[in-house]
């Protein structure tokens, strides 16, 4: 009698979880200082260097072509020119910040097609790693069995600062991060060095970069080319400078030959990058609250803003230009948590948490193991204690930072309106108001007041009448606020535009700061950010630091009772994800091929939905099959997968093969994947990269940017 896929699943992840949780060469994401924990499993799955070449700290290495790009994605250098791809939606916000309506680069695209065309990107940084340390010995140092919460924070604290005192002594110039990993069991010392000098160099059209859109989001099969370029620059000693004409591009220690060769399946790959964040080691008792509670209600907030941008952009441009990035990365992490919660709900993955923890419980009451019997009940109460507050936290985040904007606008103000005696006495007053006078400027850049109307309107009640309380209820109707009580919030606002505020800033006085006080929106923001702040966030922060106490015991138990080689939780510090070039079964009877070619293009962009809008360039490319020495097989390659496990961060990192060439990028996850942050299964769970050969055919065939291909070492 044969299994069906999801009992093989199911088991699968059992076995995983109850023999050693996470033994899988495939699956973690390693810290590149410790590689020789699975060395030898990536050398038997193909790998042709030595650990030197992945990461060295007094020879150039792979870890030399990755950066950690805006904060919050992963770039590589592609050239001795400072060259660097990274994903379209990495470098979304800059590429919408230079678009308008006169110089549409969401739409059309952008290609300098020489260096004094790249635009200067203000704000954008790229962060290298120097070094990463292990100080576990020494952040723990002084710690001893039985001791409070409250000691060993304070020896925690006493170490940190022993240990920066050291690293900045002996770096002065570089950055420094000591982070905690598994729950603080280890602690790494991270010597970075940041670039703020980084100009955008070229950006695919829409029909390229975002050809899918919400549609294929977080969906296989993509035939999304999710890339952008960009150029770091330096001064004449290749050391950080702010932006200068007299920089000169970067030169780095290390950049990726960029192979044009066959990418088949079983190939060994390879992913290089910055993941945020992962939560495997999380107990049941959290797992339920997320998918029974937290995903629902965010999932429930943003189909609303969504649905009202949806139909906004589309009466207009000039709006889509406005809120495109805004809508990017709303829906971006929306179809995530519904993908998460297919995936976690399939596997059961609840039930899986359980059946380890009634493993776990029987050996922590064993003899030697006393000290970690009474966990995992003293976490159920602290997550079951702290619901309601992560429900009303969530809620404030949603709706403050992802609704309506003019609440966390208006707030902006409050130190000018509570201060104005005090900064007037200083002389500081005037450069005050300046400085809120710049952030608004860009601010009104992107802001539409009907837009920002009917947001309103849709998720003002449910943050008021329903979310605000913690308390979920499937079955409450909430109404949309009409116009007439949207309006008297809106037309007598200060805040509602660019002219009435800078009237009132133009001739700021007291009687102009009481005014302001008594608008609706900077009263009503003051009420929720202080009952955030003040109420809220306090008692939830010495919860989380209570649970995160009791995890890392729990996790320590975990690596004491169940010994295996343990990867740490995405952290965005710099890690290795390997596997192979593979397609997946997700479900009984559906077979993903491995690739996906511009054949699919154009039979999406013959459905007529808006996501798959092709310009007639692109159509007449594909149509004359005019792949140039890109094609294989008579075909262009536009997107693959592979099992390399990744998360969010991961977006833009380099895809690379056997010998760290690059061969694509790394910028998705398949729907039924979403769910690998928390318990992750091998037989489906597939990250998506783009063909470089599907890069390099837009910057060269479509964009006539060849130039570009002159600075890069291509190889097969």
């Amino acid at each position: 009698m044969k299994f069906s896929l999801m009992k093989r699943n199911i088991l699968l992840v059992v076995v995983l979880l109850t023999q050693s949780i996470l033994a899988l060469a495939k699956e973690g994401m390693w810290i590149p200082s410790l590689l020789s924990a699975v060395y030898d499993d990536m050398k038997a799955a193909g790998l042709q260097l030595t650990e030197a070449d992945l990461y060295d700290v007094n020879h150039s290495s792979l870890k030399d072509a990755i950066v950690l790009f805006d904060g919050g994605c992963t770039g590589e250098i592609v050239s001795d020119q400072g060259l660097l791809f990274t994903n379209h939606h990495c470098g979304f916000d800059q590429i919408q910040f230079h678009s308008s309506l006169e110089h549409d680069y969401l739409k059309d695209g952008f290609w300098a097609m020489n260096p004094g065309e790249e635009l200067r990107c203000d704000g954008l940084t790229v962060m290298f790693i120097v070094r990463m340390d292990d100080v576990t010995s020494r952040m723990r140092e002084g710690i001893q069995n039985g001791m409070s919460m409250t000691e060993i924070d304070a020896i925690i604290s006493k170490n940190r600062k022993l240990v920066e005192e050291e690293y900045k002594q002996n770096n002065p110039k570089l950055g420094l991060q000591i982070k905690a990993f598994n729950y603080g069991n280890q602690y790494f010392a991270i010597v970075t060095k940041t670039y703020t000098d980084v100009r955008l160099v070229g950006a695919p059209p829409g029909d390229v970069g975002k050809f899918g859109g919400d549609t294929d989001n977080w969906v296989w099969p993509r035939h999304t080319g999710d890339f952008s370029v960009f150029r770091i620059y330096a001064d004449q000693n290749n050391e950080p400078a702010a932006y200068s004409q007299n920089n000169v591009p970067f030169k780095p220690a290390h950049f990726l030959p960029v192979n044009i060769g066959v990418v088949k399946e079983g190939d060994y790959s390879m992913v290089y990058g910055f993941p945020g964040r992962t939560d495997h080691l999380l107990t049941s008792y959290s797992v339920d609250f997320i998918t029974k509670k937290s995903n629902p209600m965010r999932i429930d907030f943003r189909d609303q803003s969504l649905a009202v941008l949806k139909e906004k952009m589309r009466s207009s441009d000039e709006i889509r230009i406005k809120y495109a990035a805004k809508q990017s990365g709303i829906a971006n992490a929306w179809k995530k948590w519904q993908g998460q919660q297919i995936g976690l709900t399939n596997i059961d993955a609840v039930k899986l948490k359980q059946d380890f923890e009634k493993e776990y419980q029987q050996k922590a009451n064993q003899k030697g193991n006393e000290a970690y019997a009474g966990l995992l009940g003293e976490i159920k109460t602290v997550v079951t204690d702290m619901e309601v507050k992560n429900l009303k936290s969530q809620a404030f985040v949603e709706f403050v930072y992802y609704g309506p904007e003019l609440f966390n606008f208006a707030h902006q103000y409050r130190d000018l309106i509570e201060n104005f005696d005090i900064l007037k006495a200083k002389g500081n007053l005037q450069p005050a108001i300046d400085k809120l006078k710049t952030a608004a400027k860009l601010f009104y850049k992107d802001f539409d007041l009907s837009t920002e109307k009917a947001i309103y309107a849709a998720l003002e009640p449910m943050y008021t009448l329903k979310y605000s309380t913690g308390i979920t209820d499937s079955k409450m109707a909430i109404p949309v606020r009409d116009a007439a009580y949207v309006n008297a919030r809106y037309d007598k606002s200060i805040f509602r535009d660019s002219t009435s505020l800078f009237k009132l800033l133009d001739k700021f006085s007291k009687s102009s700061a009481k005014k302001m006080s008594k608008d609706y929106f900077y009263k009503q923001a003051v009420t929720m950010f202080d009952e955030y702040n003040k109420n809220l966030r306090p008692g939830l922060s010495e919860s989380q630091k209570r649970l995160d106490f009791l995890m890392q015991q729990y996790t320590e138990g975990m690596m004491k009772m169940f010994p295996a080689d343990y990867w740490s939780d995405a952290n965005s510090t710099l890690r290795i994800t390997f596997g192979k070039v593979e397609g997946s079964e997700p479900r009984d009877g559906e077979l993903y091929k491995f690739f996906t070619t511009s054949d699919g293009i154009l039979a999406k962009n013959a459905t007529k939905n808006p996501d798959f809008e092709l310009n007639d360039r692109l159509q007449e490319l594909f149509r004359k099959r005019e792949y140039g020495q890109y094609a294989e097989g008579g075909e262009l390659h536009v997107c693959y997968t592979g099992s390399n496990h990744t998360t969010g961060g991961n977006s833009g990192s380099p895809a690379l093969n056997a010998k760290g060439e690059l061969t694509g990028i790394n910028f998705d996850r398949s729907w039924e994947s979403t769910m690998s942050d928390i318990v992750y299964n091998p037989e489906i769970c597939r990250n998506i990269m783009v063909d470089v050969r599907y890069v390099l055919w837009v910057i060269d065939v479509y964009a006539n940017a060849d130039y570009l291909l002159n600075e890069m070492k291509i190889v097969k």
